[in-house]
């Protein structure tokens, strides 16, 4: 992977606009944060099917604590972006190269949830896709009709 990509991942994971890109089908509308890298690494930031957002992993590196606000804070763009906030969250998949260091910062979580916390699975992982990330959550979203 070229030093410019991986400066792009890293840059992703903390920065960007979501924007929205034309469907492939009716069903399945993309959402981009910053659609060159997505591109070229092969996903959507959000997918959109029926009334259910789909949240690819947000991921961030530093100290656990910086690392859990920033994606969070991240995750809360996203979601806005669609018009949606945490309390349409159902679905929560934390990734953590430390999941003690992730459950003793879990409080700086619940100030984005409040009350509406979601099912969740908080799974320790070995590396994330930039050595240097020690966080990545994904999300699952639903539009209220």
């Amino acid at each position: 992977m070229t030093r410019h990509l991986l400066l792009a991942v890293a840059l992703a994971a903390v920065s960007g606009t979501v924007s929205a890109a034309p469907a492939a089908q009716a069903r399945h509308a993309c959402f981009h944060s910053m659609e060159p890298l997505e591109k070229d690494v092969g996903f959507c930031q959000a997918v959109r099917s029926g009334n259910t957002l789909h949240v690819s992993g947000v991921a961030a590196g530093g100290s656990m604590d910086a690392a859990v606000r920033s994606v969070y804070g991240r995750l809360g763009e996203v979601l806005q972006a669609q018009g949606l906030s945490f309390a349409n969250v159902v679905r929560e998949t934390v990734f953590a190269t430390d999941l003690d260091a992730f459950i003793a910062n879990k409080a700086i979580r619940h100030e984005f949830y409040g009350a509406n916390l979601p099912a969740a699975s908080w799974v320790q992982v070995q590396r994330l896709y930039l050595p240097s990330f020690v966080l990545e959550v994904e999300l699952t979203a639903v539009f209220e009709e």
